[in-house]
């Protein structure tokens, strides 16, 4: 079942009606069939994907740079802490932009316009690596450019880390329901930001940051 939902906008005179799907259906949105497949991914695609390229950067951190266990491990909390900002940051500024032309309104439908237009849609909700994979390169050279070279590699291997858990965690959030109360929290949270205003709760891992930047009603 499809619905029009009314969701509040900021600046504007009268709330915004908007499509959203109850269903499990899944748009297309792709003319070629190739371009199609690379949009769908199962959940499991991304741990397949970015575990391996994680045990490289510690095999590179801690072998072929002899990097000591404890600076390693240091270095990996504070590239999994940074994931959390950047996670805010894209999730509110990049993902959300909704641009006023043609081309750019189609853009911010492919990367995140249909998941809140079809939020149970299973193949759509984690990145694809068609995506994921060129946005962990140009983070990669971010982090070459800050980093110091003993934490580069732990660090980054760090950051992926906590791309990953944000990406499982996501798909989670729409599709188990785990009893644990941090979990439930996570997903009233997060429900919130899908049904009842997309404008506030950007936060999915963690909610910090909705409250640092004041997007988390009380």
């Amino acid at each position: 079942m499809s619905v029009q939902q009314t969701f509040p906008a900021r600046g504007a005179s009268a709330p915004q009606r908007r499509y959203v799907s109850n269903s499990r259906e899944s748009v297309r949105m792709f003319r070629f069939d190739w371009m199609e497949a690379l949009s769908k991914v199962y959940w499991w695609v991304p741990p397949l994907v970015f575990v391996p390229i994680i045990a490289a950067m510690l095999y590179v951190a801690l072998g072929l740079e002899s990097v000591p266990v404890l600076p390693a491990l240091g270095w990996f909390a504070v590239g999994l802490a940074i994931w959390t900002p950047v996670e805010y940051v894209l999730h509110r500024w990049a993902f959300h932009y909704e641009p006023g032309f043609a081309w750019g309104k189609r853009l911010h439908f492919i990367f995140h316009g249909v998941h809140h237009d079809y939020p149970n849609d299973a193949k759509r909700l984690v990145m694809p690596p068609s995506a994921s994979l060129p946005i962990a390169f140009v983070f990669y050279l971010l982090f070459r450019l800050v980093m110091p070279a003993p934490g580069l590699h732990a660090s980054f291997a760090g950051f992926l880390t906590g791309y990953l858990i944000y990406d499982l965690i996501h798909y989670a959030l729409h599709h188990a329901s785990w009893r644990m109360s941090w979990f439930t929290a996570l997903k009233r949270n997060h429900m919130q930001h899908h049904f009842v205003d997309p404008d506030r709760r950007f936060g999915v891992s963690t909610p910090l940051w909705d409250y640092v930047f004041g997007t988390r009603p009380r």
